[in-house]
């Protein structure tokens, strides 16, 4: 059993793969040995997060989720705790192995209970797995309700009910649990949209089952790799990549700013901002370092262009010059806007994708209009969403978000498993697109320099103290 951390990376498989390893597993293994494996893991884990618990709910739906919860009543009665065990199904209705585990059950001594306790030390969810695709409802519904309630850390078997495994796309009535015990493989819906609220602190245990023999659909991060401080003593700034930032139309100044600080913080030998429009241009008093430049006087040659950030809809009419460069460059909001209503830009997008280190950092809104969609539908399946992205422009494409994805095409997704709700305030995205720019000047490719901005990002707002409010500006300061 292995503790997720975010300085690891893990392969994540779906719901097929996973039924496909655990059937090639039971093929070879006498008959229920995965569920006694699975079950005496979540008892384990149970022990190791509350080891001085009176009581423990155990919470048991219909299907072989709910036989793993009866394997686990096993073991906890073995050990001297006080079992609440209710169950959905019954010996007459229970999948064959989930039958034998209940009869395991009954002779181990365990008392089942029609109704969940009033009090415990510990709620155990293992009312539906990996399969269920349906919303709980009814009785189990109310059950849910009560594990809210109790107050009491919830452990959840496999996926936490109510959450979908390969998207993190939840029901009202999902589960919240303090902890998941993710079962064979890792899911992604555990780390994304949803998921990361729902499933709390994931481990993982492989109940000795390899899945060397399978290619996962996405990764998770663990990608923290700040740029070497080793630079030749004959260096200069010219050797360290210059960065433009277009964008800041009236009224939103700002956003180029907080890029620009972002790609200067972020490493790059020199920065301008080229704000969009003339009347604004004006020495940055808290940032003298940033060069800044009219549109027309902007030198693009050799430049990393971070363009839209602020952009309002003057970028439109820049776009065109712009796109047709030679130049790296990262394409952010207002610029992402007036790329999805004109299938001209579409097209000198596409043409570049393939040939030009090109990096697209949209939200979720950002995505249903690049996409032609509603955002609700980007958000119900977030992997094929930035994979969709990537394919049609033939880009890097950071969707941005809970467990925000990185997708290129021909590329395994990388899922970020960095940041928290500190990030949702306004300019942190113009912040992360100066980040990948400076990765970009600084000669890295595309989609590391993305997913490696975007682990940075998060892990800045992770470890940033606790009593202090984070805004976009010193998340920009505090980039390394």
């Amino acid at each position: 059993m292995q503790r997720v951390q975010t300085d690891h990376s893990c392969r994540l498989f779906s719901v097929a793969q996973t039924r496909m390893l655990e059937h090639g597993a039971m093929a070879h293994l006498p008959a229920h040995t995965l569920m006694q494996r699975a079950g005496l893991a979540v008892a384990n884990l149970a022990c190791a997060l509350v080891p001085h618990a009176r009581s423990i709910w155990i919470a048991c739906g219909p299907g072989n989720n709910g036989g793993d919860g009866l394997e686990a009543a096993v073991h906890l009665q073995h050990r001297g705790f006080q079992l609440h065990v209710t169950c959905l199904g019954t010996p007459d209705t229970l999948p064959p192995d989930a039958k034998a585990s209940w009869q395991r059950a009954v002779a181990a001594g365990v008392q089942f209970t029609a109704q969940p306790p009033e009090n415990a030390d510990l709620c155990i969810d293992a009312l539906l797995g990996i399969g269920s695709t349906r919303a709980p409802e009814g009785e189990m519904a109310r059950w849910i309700a009560s594990m809210r309630a109790c107050g009491a850390p919830v452990l959840a078997v496999d996926i936490p009910t109510g959450l979908q495994a390969d998207t993190g796309a939840s029901a009202p009535s999902c589960v919240r649990a303090d902890h998941t015990l993710s079962l064979l493989t890792l899911k992604p819906g555990l780390f994304t949209a949803h998921g990361r609220d729902a499933a709390g602190q994931v481990w993982c245990d492989d109940l000795g089952v390899s899945d060397a023999t399978l290619s996962p659909i996405a990764t998770l991060g663990g990608i923290a790799q700040p740029w070497p401080d080793h630079y030749l003593h004959a260096s200069h700034k010219g050797t360290r990549g210059d960065v433009a930032v277009v964008g800041g139309a009236t009224g939103m100044v700002g956003a180029a700013f907080l890029a620009a600080s972002a790609a200067l913080h972020g490493g790059a030998g020199r920065v301008f901002v080229s704000l969009l429009d003339p009347g604004d241009i004006a020495m940055q008093p808290t940032q003298p370092e940033l060069m800044l430049r009219a549109w027309g006087d902007l030198p693009v040659e050799g430049l990393t262009l971070v363009c839209g950030c602020g952009g309002g809809d003057r970028i439109q009419a820049v776009l065109p010059q712009l796109l047709v460069k030679p130049n790296p460059m990262v394409l952010d909001a207002d610029a992402l806007n007036a790329i999805a209503n004109d299938p001209a830009l579409q097209a000198l997008v596409r043409q570049r994708g393939d040939r030009l280190p090109t990096v697209l950092t949209p939200h979720p809104l950002e995505a249903a209009r690049l996409l032609s969609t509603e955002t609700s539908l980007v958000q119900a399946d977030r992997i094929a969403a930035a994979q969709a992205l990537a394919e049609q422009f033939q880009c890097t494409v950071v969707l941005k978000g809970s467990g925000t994805i990185t997708a290129a095409p021909q590329a395994i997704p990388v899922m970020n498993p960095t940041g928290n709700g500190r990030l949702a305030t306004g300019g942190t995205g113009d912040v992360l697109a100066g980040m990948v720019g400076a990765r970009l000047a600084r000669g890295m490719a595309a989609f590391d320099a993305a997913s490696m901005a975007v682990f940075q990002h998060g892990q800045i707002a992770d470890q940033w103290p606790q009593h202090l409010p984070l805004t976009a500006g010193a998340l920009a300061s505090a980039v390394h």
